[in-house]
């Protein structure tokens, strides 16, 4: 086997890790599993791509690489404020959407489907705004470096890493050591008897859409950065997310990275043995495998 295979597979899983956690959350506090989180992905990188070239305009130089990587300071500045952009559109799909039918008390085949319907609406309006055609943070070029043990990776695939691994330590710290945390935990747990108790379960709604969505505008800027951004980018994602986060164990955030992970390696081995066009397939069989064999996953819970 290609020792490449481990990095190129820790690369893919750690964005498909970080947009899962988001996807778990959620699932987690609402009890619906949100198939327009994909698009929250796709909307934080162009998102992200429009503010970049707007304060490159703006500033001049901001857009000068930042050695050794392939972007300037302006894009670290447009990621930080299309996490908040990507947010309030969370926010604001909660507010047109989904509260309504948390409000009723509608069945869950119905907010499925209303989800169903946001990723759609979104998908068509982010393609209606830019078009299909695939857009770029830079069109810097970069030499992979070696690693050892024949393994290469280049100065920003290296800082996706490194970021995914503090976004994931702010999670857990957010979640383990802060009221705010202890919140999300017990309206997990049961938001009927938390909200008894005292807990804002609606702040803690919106805190978790805010969460999810920032992660999830992270894991978009961190794909197209190393690949592309395109409308679809998201949908394509969907999958992965969905399989990472079940693997995982729905309502943990070790268990989301990691099943990034498994299925990011998954993936780079399918490329390697059988050939490119298997690899979404492979976030398929994982994800019957674990619903067959473990449907808690590795980090779940038996209900």
């Amino acid at each position: 086997m290609n020792p490449q295979v481990v990095i190129d597979g820790l690369i893919a899983g750690s964005m498909i890790g970080l947009g899962a956690i988001g996807l778990t959350l959620v699932y987690s506090i609402l009890r619906f599993p949100n198939f327009a989180h994909g698009e929250m992905i796709a909307w934080g990188a162009y998102f992200a791509m429009s503010l970049s070239a707007l304060i490159g305009a703006v500033i001049g130089g901001a857009g000068a690489p930042i050695a050794p990587f392939s972007f300037g300071w302006g894009l670290v500045l447009a990621t930080i404020i299309a996490m908040g952009l990507t947010a309030l559109l969370a926010l604001a799909v909660d507010a047109v959407l989904f509260r309504i039918f948390r409000k009723r008390q509608s069945v869950m085949i119905i907010i499925v489907m209303a989800s169903f319907g946001a990723s759609m609406a979104l998908r068509s309006l982010l393609e209606f705004i830019y078009t299909s055609r695939p857009g770029y943070f830079t069109r810097e070029l970069q030499i992979a470096m070696p690693l050892g043990g024949g393994m290469r990776a280049t100065p920003d695939q290296l800082f996706a890493l490194g970021l995914t691994a503090l976004l994931v330590v702010f999670v857990h710290l957010l979640l383990t050591r802060t009221p705010t945390g202890r919140a999300m935990r017990a309206v997990s747990e049961n938001p009927s008897l938390s909200g008894l108790f005292g807990v804002d379960v609606d702040k803690v709604i919106r805190t978790v859409w805010i969460l999810g969505a920032a992660l999830a505008c992270a894991a978009g800027v961190m794909s197209g950065l190393l690949v592309q951004i395109r409308p679809y980018m998201g949908f394509d994602l969907l999958l992965p997310l969905f399989a990472a986060a079940i693997l995982g164990g729905i309502g943990s955030v070790p268990g989301a990275i990691v099943g990034g992970l498994i299925v990011g390696l998954g993936e780079a081995l399918a490329v390697q043995f059988v050939g490119a066009q298997w690899r979404a397939g492979v976030a398929f069989a994982i994800l019957v495998a674990i619903l067959l064999v473990r449907p808690t996953g590795l980090f779940g819970r038996q209900a």
